[in-house]
């Protein structure tokens, strides 16, 4: 029996193949009754992602055991609605010293479920901190260490520029954490095939979801790079060996309210023309020596 488990009830299926169509493995085709099948080897060559499931438009296929009505039907959006969560997203620096209520913080766990990657590999590796005492306990190590090293005479000599940030730490300011109750540290697999782009698409969903619930959420550069010099910081959160440090986001309850969206300098946006593409090979070397950076 094929590990699929694909299931057609020939009673809903109207042949139309839009499951075939849509596969972009190859996985299915039509046997000789015009009723979708596993093509050869298309067991090897699923990747999973269950668009069969989701194009069939009277929920006649099933696979992996998954029955299409404990789907969910697609609803539409006022794209006004979303552009305005776009626009109004900001960054929180400030947070209530109080845990996400656990209804809040399982939505927000489970919504990762759902996000996109790279040939729907689904190896990444969420670590929360999602206790205000870990955090704290979290927060103290890490100020406490970061200060031993940069009070080092070496490092005080060669690394001035920090100064500011030991200063600021010894007069009791979160500069790294920025006070939040909440911290979700993501990793990728090694040998994953978008291991540099799935964690930023799935903090990117996390954080415009976050902003429905209300919950505030601030990407820690300071904190990535604090977790890239203290390895027993990945031990804590148990990233497996397998897996590379990806990015950090901070959220909990904001202690900020926002009332409008800023007015942002435009981004430059071109539209591109046909071109014959004939360069110069000193011009072609340079774009890939910077594609390549």
């Amino acid at each position: 029996m094929s590990k699929l488990d694909l299931k057609i009830d020939d009673s809903k299926c109207i042949h139309c193949g839009q499951c075939i169509n849509d596969c972009m493995a190859r996985a299915l085709e039509f046997d000789e009754n015009n009723i979708p099948k596993v093509s050869k080897d298309g067991e090897n060559r699923c990747i999973k992602c269950q668009h069969c499931l989701a194009v069939c438009p009277t929920g006649a296929l099933s696979i992996f055991n998954k029955n299409p009505e404990n789907s969910e039907p697609v609803k539409e959006f006022r794209p006004e609605e979303i552009l305005n969560l776009i626009k109004t997203r900001r960054s929180y620096r400030h947070y209530k010293k109080e845990n996400l209520d656990p209804e809040t913080m399982n939505k927000l766990k489970n919504m990762l479920n759902w996000i996109p990657t790279g040939v729907n590999d689904h190896r990444l590796h969420f670590s929360f901190i999602d206790d205000i005492e870990v955090m704290n306990e979290f927060r103290d190590y890490t100020n406490k260490k970061l200060i031993d090293i940069l009070s080092k005479p070496v490092i005080d000599r060669a690394f001035k520029k920090f100064d500011r940030y030991k200063k600021a730490i010894l007069k009791g300011h979160d500069i790294i954490f920025r006070g939040a109750p909440h911290m979700l540290v993501l990793s990728s697999p090694i040998n994953a095939p978008c291991k540099d782009i799935d964690p930023i698409i799935a903090l990117s969903y996390f954080e415009l979801y976050a902003q429905s619930l209300g919950v505030g959420t601030c990407w820690c550069g300071l904190g990535y790079g604090i977790l890239r010099i203290m390895p027993e910081l990945c031990i804590q959160l148990e990233i497996p060996e397998t897996h590379k440090l990806s990015y950090v986001m901070l959220f909990g309850v904001p202690d900020t309210k926002y009332h409008r969206s800023t007015q942002p300098e435009s981004f430059t946006i071109v539209s591109a023309r046909k071109s014959n593409r004939k360069i110069s090979f000193l011009k072609k070397l340079r774009r890939f020596i910077i594609n390549a950076q």
